[in-house]
């Protein structure tokens, strides 16, 4: 790639101090490296633009053209820049995002409002699933995923962790009984996920160490939603991300079983983009409105 930009500017700065020197003080450069520039973008041009005298510079008449030419190409250079950078760029257009069905459901539409407020002139696509989705396959500009990262082509920004808690309704408990450690669940209907990266199997701490232990009962849900929904219902046993079932516990709606058991584990929550350097604004606007709007029950 060539120099003609930084000779340009050189030139411009030629022009505007009248001297190499005064240049090179300008451009933090030698004398003689402004000199040089010069040489070189006449021979290019094929014209002479600095008329030189042992006590002054002075611009050709084709100088005095090119360099009207070259600042209006250099304003319009800036223009196109700050276009990108400036206030000109706003966030705007078409957002894609995908989510899962209770995270989408209970911490990114209630806040979701504000941020369309915000930005007017964006238009926010959201499609709720529990199935893992392609970015790409699917035409989605930012993912949010709980659990494991599994592409490492993907950029991601973690939006926060939640832990998990065993659920059920008072209604059930009041019905089949309390289970009061993790082997009592062998008696109680536990609720399952029917999607195939769900493990039939619950972590708990006991003396000291954690233990996994196997869950069955007679429903399998395709989403956490669903799962939420026959808790609440009076199901049976459920075990789900304190985010999604913190307004339940909140309310009695839904207790919390077995603390004392509890292994420590949770999830983390990542927003995932396409590996690009240079996010779009849109894209970056939403990242950074999630990373000051969304914020998780404890």
């Amino acid at each position: 790639m060539d120099n003609r930009f930084g000779e340009m500017e050189i030139f411009l700065s030629v022009a505007q101090t009248g001297s190499f020197a005064g240049a090179a003080r300008m451009l933090r450069v030698t004398p003689s490296a402004v000199s040089r520039s010069i040489a070189r973008l006449e021979a290019r041009l094929g014209v002479q633009l600095i008329a030189r005298t042992t006590r002054a510079l002075a611009l050709t008449a084709d100088g005095e053209t090119y360099r009207d030419r070259v600042t209006a190409l250099m304003d319009e250079l800036r223009n196109v820049e700050h276009s990108f950078s400036g206030e000109e760029h706003e966030a705007r257009g078409l957002l894609r995002v995908n989510a899962s069905v209770p995270f989408g459901t209970h911490c990114l539409l209630p806040i979701l409002p504000r941020f369309l407020n915000r930005f007017p002139a964006v238009t926010v696509d959201l499609a709720l699933s529990d199935a893992l989705v392609e970015l790409v396959a699917e035409r989605a500009d930012i993912a949010i995923r709980i659990g494991p990262l599994r592409d490492a082509s993907l950029k991601a920004k973690k939006l926060g962790r939640s832990r998990m808690v065993v659920v059920a309704s008072p209604d059930y408990l009041a019905c089949h009984g309390e289970p009061t450690e993790p082997r009592d669940l062998d008696r109680h209907p536990c609720l399952r996920f029917s999607f195939r990266r769900s493990v039939d199997s619950w972590p708990f701490k006991i003396d000291g160490r954690v233990v996994s232990r196997t869950v069955d009962g007679p429903f399998l849900g395709n989403s956490g939603e669903v799962v939420r929904l026959m808790a609440l219902a009076s199901g049976g046993i459920a075990r789900l991300a304190h985010f999604h079932v913190a307004k339940d516990l909140a309310s009695g709606q839904l207790l919390e079983l077995l603390p004392t058991f509890h292994p420590g584990d949770g999830e983390d929550i990542h927003a995932l983009y396409l590996g690009e350097q240079y996010p779009s604004r849109t894209v970056r606007a939403f990242l950074d409105f999630l990373g000051s709007e969304l914020v998780l029950p404890q």
